[in-house]
């Protein structure tokens, strides 16, 4: 079952499938996924809803388990990456406790791992200096705006220093402004940190913005139809959505959705 890691590859999957059992019958979310990341990747996951990207990504973080093929998580089974903390996850939602303040939020689980008050304390800092948080360390959640609330929880999840970040479509629910914003500080982030990204959207202007490569995926079940690898350059202002290559990279993307979804 599991796979060891060929180079720097951090996920492997080989015809990875999930098949949920409903009262209605079954359900297949995912059919024959074959897809290797690499280390430094930002990796975004794009397709219609329902066609299995947000499943893929809680496969990965072992909180759905396949029904069939194989998956590695740095060389290790899913379980064995959750129980050594080897990625963080950050939700559609913020998911702060609105009865702790910013820096309690983002020190939680720095107190369920047991760290030192110092330590986390010290990680804390880091964090919320890395997300441009700093000096809202004692504000509540409804003290912040969602994009900042979002913020904290990318925080969170690189509190505890893994190298993998899975990321569900964290900026959907944001206005265009404040996602623009936000697409570029996590740019900035990714390229001070060197993580491991995986990045679901609905976007195809954000998929080719922030992306090493884009996974296509078809309607259910989710198939892997295209695999994209980006020729951007790695710094990437904004106005580089209105360049031909970036335009190219959009419209590749576009025809891999509408050849892969059915409209009958």
């Amino acid at each position: 079952m599991l796979i060891k890691p060929i180079s720097d590859t951090v996920i492997s999957a080989s015809r990875l499938g999930l098949t949920f059992e409903t009262n209605d019958g079954p359900v297949h979310a995912l059919s024959d996924v074959d897809l290797d990341i690499a280390k430094g990747e930002f990796v975004s996951f794009i397709g219609p809803s329902g066609c299995g990207k947000t499943t893929f990504l809680r496969v990965i973080a072992d909180l759905e388990q396949p029904t069939s093929g194989t998956i590695s998580v740095n060389g290790m089974t899913p379980e064995e990456a959750r129980r050594s903390r080897a990625y963080g996850y950050v939700f559609q939602a913020a998911a702060l406790y609105p009865w702790r303040t910013i820096e309690r939020n983002v020190a939680l689980p720095l107190e369920i791992m047991g760290h030192s008050r110092a330590e986390r304390q010290a990680r804390v800092a880091r964090t919320l200096d890395l997300v441009n948080l700093t000096g809202f360390e004692k504000k509540y959640p409804w003290q912040l705006s969602g994009g900042m609330q979002q913020r904290a929880s990318i925080a969170r999840a690189l509190a505890f220093d893994a190298d993998l970040l899975l990321m569900d479509e964290p900026f959907g629910a944001l206005d265009e402004i404040v996602r623009d914003h936000l697409n570029e500080q996590l740019l900035q982030l990714w390229a001070r940190t060197s993580k491991t990204i995986c990045f679901v959207t609905h976007s195809i202007p954000e998929a080719v913005y922030l992306s090493t490569k884009i996974v296509v995926m078809s309607p259910r079940p989710g198939r892997v139809t295209d695999v994209i690898e980006s020729t951007l350059p790695k710094e990437r202002p904004l106005d580089i959505r209105e360049t031909p290559e970036f335009l190219a990279i959009a419209a590749r993307v576009r025809e891999g959705l509408r050849a892969g979804h059915s409209y009958e």
